[in-house]
């Protein structure tokens, strides 16, 4: 039974608003965080790596930071993070950092290579392994067409999955990369179909974007199950107001703009077996049956099966997933456009017999914070709650009961979802070293971007290689370390050292003058 302190909810009173939102994501949202979003803000710069500008992460306690369970740096657990562009991100790429936001792994994309936006990026399994996914595509406003990509614990490029079947390769959609037990991978598409909007104020000879599910089989590219949205889920369920957004686009509706009808953003596997999808332009959750995509009940917007009790309404919704304790979560943007006052995480209890959906705990930011795109829910195995705020650009940590334990602030741009995993990094490439030198002294910069394993670094010196011996042992800093060295070395190399002193690998270093 929730207690009074979980009843605390965003307002439900409809909110007019002018701005009418027919994407997932905002190239300039900055709501919220106190910076324009043409102001730089605060990163990290290293000697050794200059093309690495990550955000730096300021992080601050919460009333719960002393609790057991509140994370610590050497919990050997990691914050995985997608970067987006934005004009005032010092970096558009993927990020791995620590429990206390200091960056591990960064791999900018950007632009050029167009895969300029991040989403999705963690730690899951694959045959017994733990590997990091991302999608890999472009993306337009608010979905996207592109592939999966699948790396190993050494950063390694291992497996791509792609749409399979009657669809063509590279129409995976950007929101979801759920590997399930049985090595599949579960992915939405957004596939553009003819349709009659008459229902909704639109042509009867009009277009939307199917939401399609694929179930596709990592090793082999199979597609083990399919589902599309227009079988089950009428145009009419949709909760945009067609005729305000047509005035933004005259040409919505049509196939060069499809109407964006459904929107799948998360699909996961429930406790029974069945899948579960959250579906933003509806307001609604639903349950499939995996073997005949029936749907077995729905939850919220237009068509809910279950009864609502108080606080449960929820609207622009990301990531809805079933907890161990038999809960539904989900990330309530509450926005998109504004409909309550502030987004939050969101636990909440159904009774399927009764069927009847009542709030459990709700996760609110420190203050108010309204994310009108994006967003993420993550249970931790302590019972923790990790909440990312999409479109704001901050990540929290709360207790079960969903006290705060700390929040951290990412500078701007936003960040689809942010998850909490444990991880070993082991790069194949060698540590980055430059000395910077001068005829009275010289400093050695020293990275290994990705590796986790690195606690000392051991600089050698000498004339030569094969002259070289230990100069000096110090701890690891931060992602990069400063090393005091001879100013009339010849040869200057670095060992890696792990917790026990094993050498990991050597970085030979480059020269510069100070």
């Amino acid at each position: 039974m929730a207690s009074s302190r979980t009843l605390r909810r965003a307002s439900v009173t409809l909110v007019l608003v002018a701005l009418v939102a027919t994407a997932c994501t905002s190239d300039d949202d900055t709501r919220g965080t106190g910076q324009d979003s043409n102001t730089a803000v605060p990163h990290h710069t290293y000697v050794s790596r200059p093309d690495l500008t990550p955000p730096a992460i300021s992080r601050t306690d919460g009333p719960a930071a002393g609790e057991a369970g509140a994370p610590t740096s050497e919990s050997g657990e990691y914050i995985f993070l997608g970067l987006r562009n934005a004009a005032s991100n010092p970096l558009t790429g993927r990020m791995i950092v620590d429990t206390d936001g200091e960056p591990v792994w960064v791999e900018p994309t950007g632009e050029d290579n167009g895969n300029w936006r991040n989403y999705d990026f963690r730690r899951q399994e694959y045959q017994g392994e733990p590997v990091l996914t991302w999608y890999d595509g472009e993306s337009a406003t608010g979905f996207g067409n592109g592939d999966v990509t699948m790396a190993d614990s050494s950063y390694e490029e291992i497996a791509t999955v792609t749409t399979g079947g009657e669809l063509d390769p590279g129409r995976v959609d950007l929101h979801e990369t759920t590997v399930t037990p049985a090595g599949t991978m579960l992915v939405p598409a957004y596939i553009e179909t003819p349709a009659d909007l008459s229902g909704i104020g639109g042509p009867e000879d009009g277009w939307v974007y199917d939401g399609v599910l694929q179930e596709v089989d990592i090793a082999t590219g199979e597609v083990v199950f399919e589902w599309r949205s227009l079988d089950h889920i009428p145009i009419t369920d949709n909760e945009q107001d067609f005729a305000a957004e047509q005035e933004e686009n005259e040409d919505l509706g049509t196939e060069d703009a499809p109407f964006d009808y459904f929107h799948i953003n998360s699909i996961t596997e429930d406790d029974d077996g069945s899948l579960l999808v959250s579906a933003r332009n509806t307001h609604a959750i639903y349950q499939l049956d995996r073997e005949s995509g029936a749907v077995n009940w729905i939850l919220g917007g237009k068509s809910s099966d279950f009864d609502l009790g108080d606080g449960v309404y929820f609207a622009w919704q990301h990531d809805a997933e079933r907890q161990p304790d038999g809960t539904l979560t989900l990330f309530d943007n509450q926005a998109g456009p504004q409909i309550g006052e502030q987004s939050r995480g969101l636990r909440l209890e159904l009774d399927t017999d009764e069927m009847t959906a009542e709030v459990v705990t709700e996760y609110l930011a420190p203050s108010i914070r309204v994310a009108s795109s994006m967003g993420s829910f993550q249970q931790l195995e302590n019972g923790n709650v990790l909440i990312g705020w999409g479109s704001e650009p901050y990540y929290s940590e709360h207790t079960p009961d969903g006290d705060l334990i700390y929040d951290a602030w990412l500078g701007g741009g936003g960040n689809y979802r942010a998850y909490r995993a444990p991880w070993t990094g082991e790069p194949n490439v060698p540590p980055d070293v430059v000395v910077q030198q001068s005829e009275s002294d010289a400093t050695a910069y020293v990275s290994w971007n990705g590796s986790t394993e690195t606690e000392q670094w051991r600089l050698l010196t000498g004339d030569d290689e094969a002259s070289a011996a230990e100069y000096t042992t110090v701890d690891r800093t931060g992602f990069e370390t400063a090393i005091p060295a001879p100013s009339d070395a010849g040869y200057i190399a670095v060992e890696a050292l792990d917790a026990n002193g094993q050498v990991l690998e050597t970085g030979i270093a480059e020269f510069q003058d100070k």
